[in-house]
């Protein structure tokens, strides 16, 4: 295990000769309270080859508006929503993006249509990667930059606001104790260490992946 140093860094991936980006637009939080959470995940905004995406909306409708304007972004400038998986505090604010298409784990939503897509967000070098454990539905999205790869992990990682981040493979998820599997999210958790120089978790700071982590 090691302590994830957090960085902020904008990404550059050259697609043709469109410069896409990567921007934390919101950096997820969890607070446990009594009889419940006060949580909303990271929204990350990427821009690749012309195409808006929005990757976990989050369930913070102040701050999301907020941000977007700060990006001079409306709702319907977003061409695809991609949704790591289908807890609330990621897909709550889905539904207003009124022109995006939707994006989970193996299918894509437009409107009322929905077919099975590739691994790759249409007309972008952007990849979906399967990464079940924290819910069997979990994906995760990838971009190589030309500082290194990007992950976008969802919820594979997270930390509430009282806990250090630490990155332990083998760190008990039991926060939906009944969804998570944790052979498969520690193998989710190897396989995005493996890919991955920067991390965006799901609730915390982006980080700089460590290699020995998952050796072993």
């Amino acid at each position: 295990m090691f302590k994830a140093v957090p960085v902020h860094i904008n990404f550059l991936l050259v697609v043709g000769v469109v410069m896409a980006e990567i921007k934390v637009l919101i950096e997820g939080y969890a607070k446990q309270v009594k009889g419940g959470w006060i949580a909303s995940s990271t929204v990350t905004l990427i821009k690749s080859n012309g195409k808006n995406i929005i990757v976990d909306p989050g369930c913070n409708r102040k701050k999301l508006f907020e941000v977007l304007k700060k990006e001079k972004l409306s709702v319907s400038d977003i061409d695809f929503v991609i949704l790591t998986h289908a807890h609330a505090d990621h897909t709550l604010l889905c539904g207003i993006f009124d022109k995006a298409r939707v994006l989970n784990a193996v299918e894509i939503y437009d409107n009322d249509r929905q077919v099975e897509y590739g691994n790759f967000v249409p007309d972008t070098d952007v990849e979906i990667i399967q990464t079940p454990g924290h819910c069997v539905e979990h994906c995760s999205v990838l971009i190589s930059t030309e500082k290194g790869t990007v992950v976008v992990a969802g919820d594979v990682f997270w930390w509430v606001e009282s806990e250090k981040q630490i990155v332990d493979v083998e760190k008990v998820d039991d926060a939906h104790p009944l969804e998570t599997n944790m052979v498969e999210l520690i193998k989710s958790r190897k396989k995005i260490i493996a890919v991955a120089e920067f991390i965006i978790p799901g609730h915390g700071k982006m980080f700089k992946a460590q290699k020995k982590v998952c050796q072993g």
